[in-house]
């Protein structure tokens, strides 16, 4: 399975990981799941941006999917979250998380992935 690796140039959720250490991140997650690991795009610094993921997912045709370093990369909007991740799966692709060690395969992986923002903003409010 070959999946583009996807990092961030920007802190994320309060977070943030030098883009050499996202890239050590995501090899080894795709090493550990015999994935062949396509060099990652990354994402403009500007507040908010997806322009790269979303150029990402218009070119999904020749790869199987997308592996990003966090899934708190994904935009904090729960509907602009979801319309992405509804958007690589019907196209019958898979997007993987490395840190969190999660693979989305189906819509019922959607329920996971909200479950964990939900808890995150949650500390984070705290």
């Amino acid at each position: 399975m070959k999946l583009r690796g996807y990092i961030f140039s920007r802190s994320f959720m309060g977070e943030r990981a030098p883009q050499h250490v996202q890239n050590i991140v995501i090899k080894d997650f795709c090493r550990n799941n015999s994935f062949e690991y396509l060099l990652s795009v990354s994402e403009y610094k500007m507040k908010n941006s997806y322009l790269i993921l979303k150029d990402l997912l218009k070119k999904l045709k020749s790869i199987d999917g997308i592996v990003m370093y966090s899934l708190f990369q994904l935009p904090e909007s729960l509907k602009e979250r979801n319309k992405i991740l509804n958007n690589i799966l019907k196209k019958n692709k898979v997007v993987c998380f490395a840190v969190e060690k999660i693979k989305v395969v189906k819509k019922k992986d959607l329920a996971k992935v909200n479950i964990l923002w939900k808890i995150k903003q949650s500390l984070k409010q705290n």
